[in-house]
């Protein structure tokens, strides 16, 4: 794994990450314990920072990334995800804030100050634009996203399941 300070901040990983050989974690970067951050993904917090939460998983691929502070956003862009996140493989996140149990489709992106609410499944290949914000407890799809319909309780019950099945996976590749 690649884990790398920039200028003053060493990224900080909770108990029980895991953070693949391929990957590189950057800068102000927190990850939660038993997170995971899979091949080729890569969470670089050198303008801004990062937060994920516990039990959440970065997939193959993805790019977490940030805004910086400046004349034109006083505040900058953090990116903050929460517990229990599946951010499939390829996806792209910007500046945003996931809550708690949301699925992120593959080849997602989501922009500065976009807001998904907890308990949200985002649909492969969905474009969420800068500033918007998705209600809880609904299925989000499309380029620019679009609320399609309330998740049914299967849905929401295989949200927390699939972020648990990630820790599973991250367990064995842990193991020796």
């Amino acid at each position: 794994m690649t884990i790398r300070t920039f200028l003053d901040f060493k990224p900080q990983l909770a108990e029980g990450v895991y953070v693949d050989e391929t990957a590189l974690v950057i800068g102000d970067v927190e990850i939660g314990e038993d997170s995971s951050v899979w091949p080729m993904a890569v969470i670089r917090g050198d303008v801004h920072s990062i937060r994920i939460g516990q039990c959440t998983s970065i997939q193959d691929a993805s790019v977490l990334h940030v805004t910086h502070k400046g004349p034109h956003n006083p505040d900058g862009y953090p990116l903050t995800i929460g517990n229990y996140v599946t951010v499939g493989h390829k996806v792209t996140l910007h500046g945003c804030q996931i809550d708690d149990n949301c699925l992120i489709g593959m080849d997602s992106i989501v922009m500065d100050g976009a807001h998904i609410e907890e308990g949200v499944i985002l649909g492969a290949g969905s474009l969420v634009p800068p500033g918007k914000v998705l209600e809880s407890g609904y299925l989000w799809v499309g380029s620019p996203v679009k609320k399609i319909r309330k998740l049914t309780e299967k849905e929401t019950e295989f949200l927390p399941y699939a972020a648990k099945n990630y820790k599973k996976l991250k367990d064995q590749y842990q193991q020796p």
